[in-house]
């Protein structure tokens, strides 16, 4: 899908959306909520105690690339939470990676004030999957955190080509820094990948769970989407390792029904990450 489709899209998704409170990426920006997140009057139950902060990936907003995820959670009994980050050129999700770490922590902490919970679960798409944890290991959030939860994550970068955008359009997928700079971030090799996982795949304390396709076309090759880690700190799940006929690429995974079903029942281990064993219905 092109940038120009991409962002027609989630135009026209704000423009349906219902608008709530969230933290948006510049002071003069209006971030719209996809449905069922951003209830600041939700209290967390016994059931599910830790609230789920969204993270959207590269280009996208949390209206577009939440849309059918946040209310699957929310009618799951979650308090659900979204929000927008990174505006670079006027796209979302496009600025330095270490920048917009720096707006997912005053995220957390203003979710975690306002439901009273210890910690949150972070459910993030590509670079969302990816940028907290740099707020993990660099910006102390370690401890605020119970798991995070990375759908096809930048982990260690990607080795595809990243093409310019449209013409009429600033060339925003192109690796240079001063056109996208989270693109020449999630570069194979980058200096910000270095930093990133110089302290290990993990840090102490929270849990993480992966989930990959290998129809993945954006982060290439798939498998580098993978944590070290324990067993018992870290899962790894491939999405055709469950489901063989799922065709899912890397843009959609969000709303693929066999992703939504393995973050449910990785939102649901209250001391771990996912079950490697769980199987979904593979729909």
């Amino acid at each position: 899908m092109s940038l120009l489709k991409k962002l027609l899209i989630a135009a026209t998704t704000a423009a349906l959306g219902s608008i709530a409170l969230a933290v948006p990426a510049q002071a003069d920006t209006v971030s719209v909520s996809p449905p069922g997140a951003n209830d600041w009057s939700c209290v967390p139950s016994a059931a599910h105690p830790y609230p789920v902060i969204l993270v959207p990936g590269t280009f996208e907003s949390m209206a577009k690339n939440w849309a059918t995820m946040s209310p699957t959670l929310k009618q799951a009994g979650y308090c659900v939470f979204a929000l927008d980050y990174g505006q670079y050129n006027g796209v979302d999700a496009s600025g330095p990676i270490a920048d917009s770490a720096k707006q997912l922590a005053p995220f957390v902490d203003a979710v975690l004030a306002s439901t009273k919970a210890s910690q949150v679960d972070l459910v993030g798409h590509s670079q969302g999957g990816m940028m907290p944890r740099y707020y993990l290991g660099f910006l102390g959030g370690a401890k605020k955190v119970h798991q995070l939860i990375g759908i096809a994550p930048s982990n260690h970068g990607t080795r595809g080509v990243i093409v310019p955008g449209p013409d009429g359009l600033p060339a925003l997928t192109s690796a240079s820094p001063t056109a996208c700079p989270a693109c020449a971030d999630q570069t194979a090799g980058s200096a910000f990948l270095q930093k990133l996982n110089s302290i290990g795949d993990t840090v102490k304390g929270p849990f993480y769970t992966v989930i990959s396709t290998t129809h993945d076309e954006v982060v290439t090759p798939y498998q580098t989407q993978a944590l070290s880690s324990s067993a018992s700190q870290v899962t790894n799940l491939v999405i055709q390792d469950k489901c063989p006929a799922d065709p899912i690429e890397h843009d959609q995974t969000p709303n693929d029904p066999v992703v939504q079903q393995l973050v449910l029942e990785a939102l649901s281990v209250p001391n771990g990450p996912a079950d490697p064993a769980y199987q979904p219905s593979c729909v």
